[in-house]
């Protein structure tokens, strides 16, 4: 199939760039010395994890029970970086096939609730002991806090410390702005080693990163591990910030122009049901997505199926029957709206391959 033969609207991933995303996170973490989790919420698929582990990945990091049990098959180190504080979800994953599975927990409700999980099972579990570094989502605040986490951890039967984990979602600066951001993580960080080594419980692993801090993540003192998930396909917002080069975005929503009726806009076959709704993030920019080949045209608006492109800073005028691609702002959200993904060389399906671990 060519472009132009796929029913729309659809997700297409250029596999050149996609293979070239995965070569240079694995390159740029053996340079460092730093182990490689990419996180599967990006993709939730065993075809790219698997190009991942192929790669140098020391194992994979998922949010849901059902994402790792479709990567259990794929590698046999997981970390689920959401805590499993439900009896149902944290059964699901104590009873996980691979021989390490690691969770990121940060309290002592969630970590009773995994050791009971993992007795159960008959297994032993790993845990991470989650920070709150500036994110101000889940993880704990203050060394002596997590200090004590760690011992309780240490203490359960069936559990083992095996480290820290955090994330720094916060820091959304253009890559080249993020000296402050990262100084202030790098001197919590360190603090926090000082106090669990003086406890006589030296984190195994110090795990972070995210993908617009991807390229800075050793400048982070003391991190072992980094978690990156978006840098596989890159998105609008990836770019934005300068943590990829816009060629480097590799997943696009294939949409056909289905009106141009009304002056100065143009109207797709993609909504919120292909583009999700979430602004761009941490850049400025306007919309919800931008066209691959004219980053000038942006999605404007959007209701369900509708997407309304604005062309009022472009002379192109699309006819009705075009196709476009739009690079999204957010990829993840994008790919769990789909059933199934395309991958192309040179403008040409060379195959197809399923969400396989979205849903719950």
């Amino acid at each position: 199939m060519l472009l132009p033969e796929i029913q729309t609207p659809a997700i297409v991933v250029d596999l050149d760039r996609m293979d070239a995303n995965i070569r240079r996170a694995a390159e740029y973490t053996r340079q460092h010395g730093l182990a490689l989790r990419p996180h599967v919420k990006t993709h939730k698929s065993p075809r790219v994890a698997r190009l991942q582990m192929a790669a140098g990945a020391v194992g994979l990091t998922c949010a849901t029970p059902r994402e790792a049990e479709v990567m259990q098959d794929v590698a046999d180190d997981l970390l689920v970086a959401y805590p499993p504080v439900d009896p149902g979800r944290a059964m699901r994953v104590a009873s996980l096939t691979a021989p390490r599975v690691t969770v990121a927990l940060d309290s002592a409700e969630a970590i009773a609730r995994m050791g009971e999980a993992a007795r159960a099972a008959g297994r032993v579990v790993g845990v991470y002991i989650e920070m709150d570094l500036g994110m101000h989502r889940v993880g704990v605040t203050g060394a002596d806090a997590a200090v004590a986490l760690g011992r309780v951890a240490a203490d359960t039967p069936s559990l083992e410390f095996s480290g820290l984990a955090f994330y720094p979602g916060h820091v959304r600066q253009a890559v080249p702005e993020q000296d402050a951001a990262l100084r202030e993580i790098s001197d919590a960080l360190g603090a926090a080693i000082d106090a669990f080594e003086r406890a006589g419980l030296k984190p195994p692993v110090v795990s972070g990163g995210s993908t617009p801090t991807l390229w800075r993540s050793h400048e982070i003192a003391g991190v072992t591990e980094i978690r990156p998930g978006t840098s596989v396909y890159n998105d609008r917002t990836t770019a934005a910030v300068g943590a990829c080069a816009w060629e480097d975005c590799a997943l696009t929503v294939l949409a056909t122009v289905v009106s141009t009726a009304v002056p100065g806009q143009a109207v797709i076959d993609a909504g919120t049901k292909s583009l999700g709704r979430e602004p761009i993030r941490g850049a400025a920019g306007e919309g919800f997505g931008a066209l691959l080949d004219r980053s000038e045209v942006t999605v404007r608006t959007m209701s369900e199926e509708h997407g309304i492109l604005d062309l009022s800073r472009s002379d192109w005028r699309p006819r009705v029957g075009d196709r476009v691609r739009v690079v999204p702002n957010h990829v993840c959200i994008v790919v769990h709206l789909f059933d199934e993904v395309i991958g192309m060389r040179e403008g040409v399906q060379v195959e197809r391959w399923p969400v396989a671990a979205r849903g719950r």
